[in-house]
């Protein structure tokens, strides 16, 4: 079995804390955010019935056009349109935001604002 880095360790712990306290439900879903070295993921979950409701990721082939060329913090402002825009095709106007034990500031302050910009309610 593979080491886990510190760094990876602490911040899983830090999600675990954060878990404790926010719960989605169907009206108004968890965003929750991952982000890799290259990229950056966002579903919206519905904790009651354990359903991923909708997604949305730097590697998808609709958002490959419009993120070329840019930089990892607009990327994720696009990727938070672009759920956004998921989530209110299927009727979502509010999210609890779960940021996944990072730090609230670069990429994941970008996908949040980007979803606000698309109307979504935090």
């Amino acid at each position: 079995m593979s080491k886990i880095s510190k760094k990876v360790s602490t911040r899983r712990n830090r999600h675990a804390t954060i878990r404790k306290k926010i719960f989605g439900t169907a009206s108004r879903p968890r965003l929750c955010v991952f982000r890799s070295l290259g990229h950056i993921y966002v579903q919206a979950i519905d904790d009651e019935s354990a359903v991923t409701l909708v997604s949305a990721s730097s590697t998808e082939k609709a958002l490959k056009e419009a993120i070329a060329g840019k930089n990892k913090v607009e990327t994720a402002f696009k990727v938070g349109e672009a759920v956004a825009a998921k989530c209110k095709a299927k009727g979502i106007e509010a999210v609890v935001f779960d940021r996944g034990g990072f730090k609230y500031h670069g990429r994941i302050l970008a996908l949040a604002d980007g979803a606000r910009n698309g109307g979504l309610k935090f």
